[in-house]
């Protein structure tokens, strides 16, 4: 069963931007689902899916990289702070029952990669071009996927 979702994504995505607004709205929706929201807890796409999380009345979790969580974005309900640095990026993907990417630069390819070593089922929306990666083209597709992956 499906409860936690990670999104992963540029860090640099902004506001308005179709990444940004993609995440946001899928956050807004897998929250009037009932699935917690993980992520990297910082800003661009990991800023949009926590806030359309926290406007949807769902529960977002970061993993950020530092001891002392002040670079958490102001839509993260529960922060881990790891003092990891990119170091925690196998924590982000694997704490999610399913992962979504969304754009996204290295670390989101690093992330990815890990994904798909944990054995992890990833969406990808406007993302890197990799093996293992179903692509994924509106967030009604994204959620129908989850359903279909729920059941």
């Amino acid at each position: 069963m499906i409860k936690q979702i990670s999104v992963i994504g540029s860090s640099t995505a902004q506001e308005g931007s179709e990444e940004y607004t993609f995440a946001y709205r899928l956050g807004i929706e897998l929250a009037r689902r009932g699935y917690i929201v993980v992520c990297g807890g910082r800003g661009g796409v990991m800023e949009a899916v926590c806030k359309g999380a926290k406007e949807g009345g769902g529960l977002t979790v970061g993993i950020l990289p530092s001891y002392t969580g002040e670079e958490a974005n102001p839509y993260v309900h529960i922060q881990i702070r790891t003092g990891m640095s990119w170091n925690r990026n196998p924590l982000v993907v694997a704490s999610g029952d399913l992962v979504v990417a969304v754009g996204g630069n290295y670390g989101t390819l690093s992330e990815i990669a890990y994904a798909l070593i944990l054995g992890k089922k990833v969406l990808g929306y406007r993302t890197h071009k990799v093996e293992g990666v179903e692509e994924v083209r509106s967030i009604e597709e994204v959620l129908d996927l989850i359903h279909k992956l729920s059941s």
